[in-house]
């Protein structure tokens, strides 16, 4: 489009998070109206004068637009957290100074690209997360001042940085979702679970912490390299699995990082089942069934770091339980997708039942879903053998993984074939799903 410039689209990206200020001093439905007014005005009223801040075919689109996701994305922050305005404030200062900066300095600064996505680079990744992190502190420390019960001075100053640095990562990862909605929701996510860590809590884990570092890394080191060698995960994939694995053991301890490694190959050796007919079909999974650094974060990063926040609960119960629940979610959904596309009779769409070719986005067969609903049975047995569930969490963990399948599959049929979700994208929000079926189980158990 003439007359666009990026420039110009993200200076007004990141100067509309000063608005962010007003969260000090406005109640919860005054910041959803102000959101709403302001979607309103980037709908209707910036194409008029505004032209320079829309890429080329944004207005033929505008409501699938960054434009127009960011307002939605702040509206649906307010609404999620109406009496946590410091959340809103800082998840919006990580989306307007750090996607923005980042954006900035990766199109305007020659550094080198990051390996897992040639599309970003370092200079653009380091400049996210310091700008996310300085303007979020900020803002942590201004509305904090307007809450009846402000947090603990260690979350004002760590929970940002954190938020930044996290937020930063799933930027960069090569997904389909819009940065207006992955980066504010992941720093929501880290802010929100951090409100659950106890300080003093977490100090007294500090020992253990450092007693297992040595066995976790030679452990994971071990298994990333065998994993590499028999071509179960690509390179970058291993690295990532590796760090996974080394926060799963110091979190849960190897009882934790057994559950990982079960769920892992439990997934690993269901997609080398019955790959020789998938392939034949031609739905077989991509690299030869080879899991990269995408896969692993969005089907064990949530269990590794519910195990982190674990350490420093006062009751670790239901974060461990949400971790096995993720994992056992992602591993039973494995399952259901490969044995049905293996040997899957007939397949419906999830949402209108209709009759589809096996690999269909969203299909689901009777021996996929019964597979599936097996592979979430013993991986929530293995977790309560291990000790790190109670029995009767069994049950609940294989409902909430079954559920969870079905409301992937609808997500996939909605989202998946116009782009707004990828593979990855759905699977991590099939295991969080399922964690959170699990905890709701927990809650009113």
């Amino acid at each position: 489009m003439s007359g666009f410039s990026e420039i110009s689209r993200q200076l007004t990206h990141i100067l509309a998070g000063g608005f962010a200020l007003l969260l000090r001093w406005t109640a919860w439905w005054q910041a959803a109206l102000l959101a709403v007014l302001a979607l309103l005005f980037n709908v209707l009223v910036l194409p008029a004068f505004g032209r320079q801040v829309f890429r080329p075919g944004d207005l033929d689109r505008v409501m699938r637009s960054g434009i127009a996701i960011y307002p939605l994305s702040v509206l649906a922050l307010v609404l999620c957290f109406p009496h946590r305005p410091d959340i809103v404030a800082v998840s919006w200062a990580v989306l307007a100074a750090g996607d923005g900066l980042a954006t900035l300095v990766g199109a305007h600064v020659r550094t080198a690209p990051l390996p897992w996505n040639r599309a970003k680079s370092f200079g653009g990744l380091c400049a996210g997360i310091a700008g996310g992190a300085l303007a979020g502190v900020a803002l942590a420390w201004w509305t904090a001042k307007g809450l009846a019960a402000p947090p603990p001075g260690w979350f004002l100053i760590g929970a940002p940085i954190a938020a930044a640095i996290v937020a930063g990562l799933a930027e960069t990862l090569p997904i389909g979702l819009n940065d207006n909605i992955s980066v504010p929701f992941t720093a929501a996510f880290v802010l929100w679970s951090l409100t659950f860590v106890d300080l003093a809590t977490a100090q007294t884990a500090i020992p253990a912490l450092v007693a297992r570092l040595g066995p976790a890394i030679a452990v994971n080191v071990v298994f990333a390299f065998l994993g590499w060698r028999a071509r179960t995960v690509t390179v970058s994939g291993a690295l990532t699995g590796f760090a996974i694995g080394v926060a799963m053991w110091l979190g849960a301890g190897p009882q934790g990082w057994t559950m990982l490694f079960a769920a892992f190959a439990t997934a690993a050796a269901t997609t080398r089942f019955g790959h020789q007919r998938k392939a034949m079909l031609g739905i077989a999974e991509g690299r030869g069934g080879r899991r990269g650094p995408g896969n692993a974060i969005a089907n064990t990063g949530l269990a590794a770091w519910a195990a982190l926040i674990a350490l420093g609960m006062h009751d670790p119960r239901p974060a461990i339980l949400a971790g096995v629940a993720a994992l056992a979610t992602a591993a039973s959904d494995t399952v259901a997708s490969e044995v049905g596309k293996a040997w899957g009779r007939t397949t419906w769409l999830v949402t209108t039942l209709r009759r589809v070719p096996a690999g269909t986005s969203g299909a689901v067969s009777l021996e996929g879903t019964v597979a599936g609903a097996f592979g979430a049975a013993l991986l929530a047995a293995i977790g309560a053998g291990l000790g790190l569930i109670p029995a009767a969490a069994v049950a609940p963990v294989v409902i909430a993984a079954t559920l969870a399948s079905f409301a992937e599959g609808w997500l996939a049929v909605a989202f998946e074939s116009t782009g707004v979700l990828d593979n990855d994208t759905l699977n991590f929000l099939n295991s969080a799903i399922g964690a959170s079926l699990a905890l709701l189980w927990w809650t009113f158990r």
